[in-house]
């Protein structure tokens, strides 16, 4: 195995000696290599434009200062303390977890700052971080999709447990259209490194349950580029919007609360208000029905300075707002609400009232209507979406829609129905009809509102609120007994 030069960036913790597995693993491209395979010769670089050099330099600063003002911005969430992370129990005391020496910085022509960028005195994050050795011996590795700079990988640690990894994509759309601009691969990889630098000291200052969690970074050499860059992060799955739509309304709000979570925290972050310019929805992925944020290298802080109300205009395709200029000369919570009508027109008006109890209609309604017109803001948002699930969660809202039954139920307990399914929708189950209730008087009544109902059983099993999931069925011809599971039977019509 061949020696290979790692370094430590924004305060982070590397190591070195990487296996041979990554050289495939890091060189992705729109067409992925497979395992073992090694990629193609890189392609030959442009003539370039005459004087680009000192333009292409000047925007590799331009990022390399961007990075730096948000590596100094002050303390982030849990930088006192080293964070305790699971991944860290993988390789306990290895190679792959100590502080080795930062390597020499490599200058590049015409002023453009070197690499890889020494750490930023004061950055948070000074706790144990996996590195390159924590790569060694990986598995599995699969191609999960690229973007305009970066693509991302799945692999599986020693350990069992999978991540994300992230480089520059060698054969995407930012590096490609650079080279051809400038003719300088090493410096154009510069340049887009910068983005998931930035992306990586963000996911490490806006700390959050619905932040995609940083494990740690790599250094290492890649084709004719020195010190490529990888980062090591949480693994989520893509969010798909017609799978959302046919999954339960429970689970779509789930999405939802997350997303106002998550915009408060960016509005009130350490770092200023955080909008998200490239809002969509692949943008995000979802870790055990969780959503969260997973790329930030188009995030932006600063707010947009103005000396009237004509410079603050939010422009969408559907239609547009414009916003006060405050008293000190900026745009007044135009980040914020940038986030928000995003939010709305991404995924409220999709998720939120589809198939949600009638009684919590109104409500959800009126969250989708004020965030549409930009008349409430993220506080306001995540307040009323809060209410929605203290009403859902203790069953307020079946306080005037649960009726007397129609008919009674015969208990039969330590018991099941195996078959005699029926589809309703949304469901759990696409093979049957499972759905989540509060109490036995909801499930009594689920089960009079389906024609085709005479029997219902409640299993042990519970959702992300802490309710029952139900099977309903349309008969009890076939009674089998099991223990974690009780049935109830129509006794009379």
């Amino acid at each position: 195995m061949r020696r290979r030069r790692a370094a430590v960036a924004a305060g982070f913790c590397a190591s070195f000696l990487l296996g041979s597995v990554l050289n495939v693993l890091f060189a992705p491209g729109s067409e992925p290599p497979r395992p073992g395979q090694s990629p193609g010769p890189s392609p030959a670089p442009g003539p370039g434009r005459r004087g680009g050099r000192g333009e292409l330099a000047r925007q590799i600063r331009a990022r390399y200062e961007e990075v730096q003002r948000y590596s100094r911005g002050g303390p982030g969430p849990g930088a006192g303390r080293p964070e305790r992370r699971r991944l860290m129990d993988l390789a306990p005391g290895g190679p792959g977890l100590q502080r080795p020496r930062p390597p020499r910085a490599r200058p590049l022509p015409d002023g453009a700052p070197g690499w890889p960028p020494a750490p930023v005195p004061g950055s948070p994050g000074p706790g144990p971080r996996l590195g390159c050795a924590a790569l060694r011996n990986v598995s599995g590795a699969q191609y999960v999709g690229s973007g305009y700079t970066k693509a991302v990988y799945r692999v599986r640690l020693p350990g069992g447990a999978a991540v994300a990894l992230k480089a520059v994509d060698f054969s995407g759309h930012d590096l490609g259209s650079c080279v051809r601009e400038f003719g300088a691969r090493r410096g154009c990889y510069r340049l887009a490194a910068h983005k998931l630098l930035k992306e990586m000291v963000l996911l490490e200052r806006l700390r959050h349950p619905n932040v995609l969690q940083l494990y740690g970074y790599c250094y290492q050499d890649s084709e004719d580029i020195p010190d490529t860059l990888t980062t090591i992060t949480e693994l989520g799955a893509p969010v798909e919007m017609i799978q959302l739509l046919q999954t339960s309304w429970e689970d779509r709000f789930r999405i939802c609360l997350s997303l106002g979570r998550l915009l408060h925290h960016l509005a009130h972050s350490p770092l200023g208000s955080v909008t998200l310019l490239d809002f969509r929805p692949r943008q995000f992925v979802l870790v055990d029905g969780e959503l969260k944020v997973t790329d930030l290298d188009d995030a932006r802080v600063e707010e947009t300075p103005c000396t009237g109300s004509a410079d603050c205009m939010l422009e969408f395709p559907a239609r547009n707002f414009t916003l006060p200029c405050s008293a000190q000369g900026w745009c007044e919570a135009m980040n914020e609400k940038r986030n928000l009508y995003n939010a709305y027109r991404f995924f409220f008006t999709y998720l939120l009232p589809h198939s949600a109890p009638p009684s919590l209609r109104p409500l959800l309604d009126s969250i989708v209507n004020a965030t549409g017109e930009l008349t409430w803001g993220v506080d306001e948002t995540l307040a009323q979406l809060e209410k929605v699930l203290h009403l859902y969660r203790s069953g307020q809202y079946l306080q005037n829609s649960t009726a007397g039954s129609r008919a009674e139920y015969q208990r039969l307990p330590d018991s099941t129905i195996p078959q005699e399914d029926y589809r309703c929708w949304p469901s759990y189950h696409h093979g049957g009809c499972l759905l989540s209730v509060f109490n036995l008087a909801e499930a009594v009544d689920i089960c009079e509102s389906h024609t085709q109902c005479r029997a219902f059983v409640v299993t042990n099993q519970t959702t992300w609120t802490g309710r029952q999931l139900v099977f309903f069925k349309t008969g009890w011809s076939h009674v089998v007994p099991d223990p974690s599971k009780t049935t109830y039977v129509r006794a009379s019509g």
